[in-house]
């Protein structure tokens, strides 16, 4: 049986948020400057971003599971499709409403419809693709006859200055001078992640009157194994690289000045990984042994925190032999911000319905995950 995506959808909340409106609407952090946010922007090469915030109060417009919901609401697969008529909801996301229940239960409930299969699946940018996966198997073994996969985040809950705890100076602006990987401390990354959701319908059969995407195959792989801890949330690592937990704090407040709520990344461990465990040992491992020809693809669509990262990868590339021309290469990192899970679906969603694609087109996606070093490449067929 062959599995198809029949449409994509993706919502982004509110208007788009331009470079100079970024510190009216998540607000300043104590004396960390405007031109260091510039010289952090100017690296990653997003121009603008969506966030589920009034930029007047500062307060939530939706959650996580709401998000999702528009998404869903959107997808127009044909054939009389209706929302009580999906059997299987797999939801993946790096920022759930609640520790407790599933987010694809909130997510049904805010869809209100009837009994389905619901499925959460966590991780970081990678939780979109686990979602994708399993849906995309459930059809696959004929567990389903249909299945609705999502990928979503509500990164600007924890990004507002508020939540950086009292006197939070963070990286000074020298020693990001001297060394660009520290964008992706803790107090940077709120200008690289952002909000939104994307949703992508699933059958065995393809649409008659527009183009569907026949999913070859979906490889993805953790290096947890051999690797330490990158990026993540919910604890402290120390100098020696020992991780507290927020169940070790002795009060939540105690947790929330420690920052233990903050997104991190190890920027030394991230610089020296990154780029050779997603090319030189996954997309290296794939090519031989899927017998993959990368000249026979057509649209290459890689999920990258920052534009940083592109000039690296593309070198790695050429030094392998695994070079897919730069022209082939499709993102929207630059306008529509860097929404992690979400991520890959709103890049897909955009290339599908540009009028771009054609019968017989391959297209290669690229999700990597530096959390604990997880890597993720699907190849699609335009049928």
């Amino acid at each position: 049986m062959d599995v198809y995506i029949n449409d994509v959808a993706a919502f982004l909340p509110g208007e788009p948020v331009t470079n100079e409106q970024m510190e009216q609407v998540l607000g300043r952090l104590g004396k960390l400057k405007s031109r260091t946010r510039r010289l952090v922007l100017r690296n990653n090469g997003i121009k603008t971003r969506h966030y589920a915030l009034d930029p007047a109060t500062g307060k939530l417009t939706h959650t996580n599971a709401q998000l999702v919901a528009e998404a869903i609401r959107k997808l127009d697969p044909g054939d009389g499709f209706d929302l009580d008529s999906i059997e299987l909801l797999s939801c993946g996301t790096a920022s759930p409403d609640l520790l407790m229940p599933g987010h694809a239960s909130m997510v049904h409930g805010e869809l209100g419809t009837s009994h389905t299969e619901a499925v959460s699946t966590t991780g970081i940018c990678m939780a979109g693709m686990s979602s994708m996966k399993y849906a995309y198997m459930s059809v696959l073994s004929g567990q389903t006859r249909n299945a609705v996969a999502t990928g979503s985040e509500l990164s600007s809950s924890f990004l507002r200055a508020a939540w950086f705890g009292k006197g939070y100076t963070g990286t000074d602006e020298e020693a990001l001078k001297k060394n660009p990987m520290l964008a992706f401390e803790s107090d940077f990354l709120r200008w690289m992640l952002s909000d939104g959701a994307g949703a992508a319908y699933m059958s065995p059969t393809p649409c008659e009157d527009r183009i569907s995407l026949k999913i070859e195959w979906i490889d993805s792989a953790s290096y947890a194994g051999e690797l330490p801890l990158c990026m993540y949330a919910g604890g402290v690592k120390d100098d020696g690289g020992n991780l507290k937990v927020w169940r070790d704090y002795d009060s939540p407040t105690e947790a929330l000045e420690a920052g233990a709520h903050l997104v991190k990344q190890d920027v030394k461990l991230l610089n020296g990984q990154i780029v050779d465990v997603a090319i030189g040992r996954a997309l290296a491992r794939i090519v031989e042994e899927k017998k993959l020809d990368l000249s026979t693809i057509d649209w290459y669509l890689p999920h990258y925190s920052s534009e940083y990262f592109k000039p690296l990868l593309m070198r790695r590339m050429e030094e392998l032999g695994l070079v897919i021309d730069e022209e082939k290469w499709f993102t929207n990192l630059g306008v529509k911000g860097n929404t992690g899970s979400a991520s890959i679906y709103i890049i897909l969603e955009e290339l599908l319905h540009s009028g771009r694609l054609k019968k017989g087109d391959r297209l290669l996606h690229f999700i990597p995950e530096s959390g604990r070093f997880s890597m993720c490449y699907m190849l699609l067929t335009a049928v």
